[in-house]
């Protein structure tokens, strides 16, 4: 049985100084309480890894928290660039970033692989572009039925990871729906796993499409009602579109940023 329990419990059992942590969801479902919530407890030198990096990354990186990121895309969709983290590798503010770029396909497969319990994945990407000059997680293997080579990435298995979904039960089986990414492999692919949910209810009804981790699966359940927010909930609440513009305001400049950060931090407090 999953633990059920507060996100500041769960932060502070789970997430640890130096750990890779994915915090995964895709359009929808991105544990933004979640990364607020490490941001609060001030943890330091993480390697954080997610297929799409947005505002929840910038912010996290803003606040210090990362020394690492692992990705295949990243950028304040429909809006811009992530000004955090193009700070970060330009000047080392607040603190120096290294990263590590894959395609989206080598992404997904290294979740799939390390959820699979294998070391690498293989598939048919890469080719054309000078990633493998620069990633030591990419390399290739040739096919030993037809001998055709192929990209081989090496599977992820992260510290943490961290989605947000709909519901759970008492137990702590996890619901999810609607567009769904990597969740499942991303927890199935961690040493350890935190699912932020809208609400927890005595019994999961049916949804069509829903995915269901079974709570032996799950370490610890934290129920976070708006846990996603600004990004949207498929059943709960809508895109704030407002967000994600005001965020491209604050992000570029570090004083706005710094004001951000002391309310985010305040809220804690109060």
């Amino acid at each position: 049985m999953a633990k059920i329990a507060s996100l500041a419990e769960a932060v502070s059992e789970l997430v640890r100084d130096g750990d890779t942590v994915a915090l995964e969801g895709f359009t929808h479902l991105i544990p933004f309480a979640a990364g607020h919530e490490i941001i609060r407890q001030g943890r330091r030198g993480l390697t954080l890894v997610r297929m799409t990096p947005d505002l929840i990354y910038d912010q996290m990186i803003g606040a210090g928290c990362a020394s690492r990121l692992v990705f295949s895309w990243g950028g304040n969709p429909g809006v811009g660039s992530l000004h955090r983290m193009r700070d970060a590798l330009a000047t080392g503010w607040p603190a120096p970033l290294a990263i590590e770029e894959h395609s989206h396909a080598g992404m997904a497969n290294r979740y799939v692989a390390g959820a699979s319990g294998l070391p690498f994945a293989v598939l048919r990407g890469y080719a054309g572009t000078d990633l493998p000059l620069h990633t030591d997680t990419i390399s290739s293997v040739e096919c030993p039925f037809t001998g055709e080579k192929l990209a081989a990435v090496r599977a992820i298995n992260p510290d943490v990871g961290i989605i947000h979904a709909q519901r759970a039960d008492r137990a702590g089986n996890v619901q999810i729906w609607g567009i769904v990414g990597v969740q499942k492999e991303a927890v199935l692919a961690s040493t350890r796993s935190l699912v932020t949910v809208e609400e927890v209810v005595d019994e999961l009804e049916p949804v069509p499409g829903a995915v269901v981790l079974p709570h032996w699966v799950v370490d610890v359940v934290a129920e976070a009602p708006g846990g996603a927010a600004p990004s949207y909930a498929d059943g709960y609440y809508d895109r704030d579109n407002a967000a994600y513009r005001a965020w491209d305001r604050i992000s570029r400049d570090r004083a706005a940023f710094g004001e951000w950060l002391s309310s985010l931090r305040g809220e804690q407090a109060a």
